[in-house]
């Protein structure tokens, strides 16, 4: 396999049961095999897009000292800005060579949840930068709402087993910035090897080289996706809810060829978190005696912790 399979959302989105099935089949055994798919047919329209990148460039255009009034002490680089090298992957002690800000969720109808997750953070010098921040927030929710719904089906579940625990979920969208290289990086690359700690992630920008998920075989395998293509993969989450049925597939960013180094990348992950009281424990139909249980039990409020400990965002 050269690249990852492609899927269409709009097959699951008709009206005809066989093509909605066919989605479910494609991409349950494409997550089972490789844990990745590209994703034609999602919620994003091509202007919203490009408005989005605009932003994105302007904001970590803003001088250091102006970003740096947005990165907010205490919570974990939950919201706002984190500045360049400061996350690094588990098992790590290199900073990966990037800086990225933070939009979290947008609670409907629940004051007490609200309460609960840290304020979104508005970035004075650019209007326009948490409007649009937010609407591709909920395009990327609504798309991986019907995604989730596929794999329901596919995990033999009902098919709206998950809505009740991605609405208003800790799901976090994150407009990330790899600076131009400058220097010969020791052993830093733009993100080490990692697999996610969330239900999905749903990745912007991978329309050329330099993300790589690696195979059962251990091959790094380049994920490049079409201009019209979302890179969606499961995560550490739904891996562990489906008792590893669904892989959560490591993958990394690597660093450019010498050639490139004087470039940016862009990149904007949306990662789909349940709301904490999610239970995480191994799903009944995943156990059998062929695949015994390989999970303790655990909330996935208690796993976010655990994670975001050993990433380095909190003490």
């Amino acid at each position: 396999m050269q690249n990852i399979p492609s899927v269409n959302l709009r097959d699951f989105l008709s009206d005809d049961p066989v093509r909605k099935q066919k989605f479910v089949n494609e991409i349950g055994q494409a997550y089972e095999e490789i844990g990745f798919v590209a994703l034609k047919g999602h919620f994003l329209d091509d202007q919203l897009v490009e408005n989005l990148y605009t932003e994105v460039r302007n904001f970590f255009n803003l001088p250091l000292e102006t970003k740096k009034k947005y990165e907010i002490p205490g919570i974990g680089g939950q919201r706002g800005y984190v500045s360049f090298g400061k996350e690094h992957a588990k098992g790590r002690s290199e900073g990966d060579l990037k800086e990225f800000f933070h939009f979290g969720q947008y609670v409907e109808d629940n004051p007490e949840l609200e309460k609960s997750y840290p304020a979104n953070v508005l970035v004075e010098e650019l209007p326009q930068f948490n409007p649009i921040g937010k609407e591709t927030y909920q395009m990327l929710e609504k798309t991986g709402v019907y995604v989730l719904r596929a794999l329901a089906i596919f995990l033999g579940l009902d098919e709206f087993y998950f809505d009740k625990f991605v609405k208003n979920g800790n799901s976090i969208l994150r407009p990330i910035h790899y600076p131009p290289i400058t220097d010969e990086p020791k052993n830093a690359v733009r993100a080490a090897a990692h697999g996610d700690i969330n239900l999905i992630t749903l990745l912007m920008g991978a329309q050329g080289k330099g993300l790589q998920v690696q195979n059962h075989k251990g091959e790094w395998i380049d994920a490049i996706a079409a201009d019209d293509e979302l890179v969606i993969n499961v995560g550490d989450m739904l891996s562990r809810h489906s008792n590893n049925r669904l892989k959560s597939t490591i993958h990394q960013v690597v660093n450019p060829p010498r050639e490139l180094w004087s470039t940016s990348r862009y990149s904007i992950p949306f990662f789909m978190h349940p709301i904490s009281e999610m239970p995480l424990n191994c799903l009944d139909n995943c156990i059998d005696e062929a695949n015994p249980k390989k999970f303790d039990d655990i909330t996935a409020g208690e796993f976010l912790h655990q994670r975001l400990v050993e990433l380095g965002l909190i003490k």
